[in-house]
């Protein structure tokens, strides 16, 4: 599926808006992951243990979002955007949101990219 930030496609058509679509997670934080992460910001670097459960997560919200956007009859999505925020001590919401669009492909730029994206033949 197409996924843009911008509000166009440059080189496509939007011929019907589907409406917002959203994907949604809520994350609890493990204790010892936190621990481990307190200790680490005392030396500095990476938590990669926190940034593997962020890109999960991400990527869980975009497949959600995929998919709502899907069941509403769409193909690409534009103005996608995430937002997160914690809840209460320990929870996290990650969210990922955009407008759900069919578009159509109105130049060869346009068209390969569509071929790439295996929307058929366009």
């Amino acid at each position: 599926m197409l996924i843009t930030t911008s509000f166009d496609l440059p080189g496509w058509q939007i011929q019907r808006v589907c409406g917002e679509v959203f994907g949604l997670t809520v994350r609890s934080r493990n204790a010892f992951s936190q621990m481990g992460a307190g200790f680490k910001s005392l030396v500095g670097g990476e938590l990669k243990g926190m940034t593997e459960n962020l890109t999960n997560s991400r990527n869980e919200v975009m497949n959600r979002m995929i998919d709502a956007a899907k069941a509403r009859g769409g193909n690409a999505i534009i103005a996608m955007r995430f937002d997160t925020s914690e809840m209460g001590t320990n929870w996290t919401e990650i969210c990922a949101y955009g407008t759900a669009v069919v578009a159509v492909p109105v130049d060869d730029g346009a068209r390969q990219t569509a071929r790439e994206l295996g929307y058929g033949a366009i």
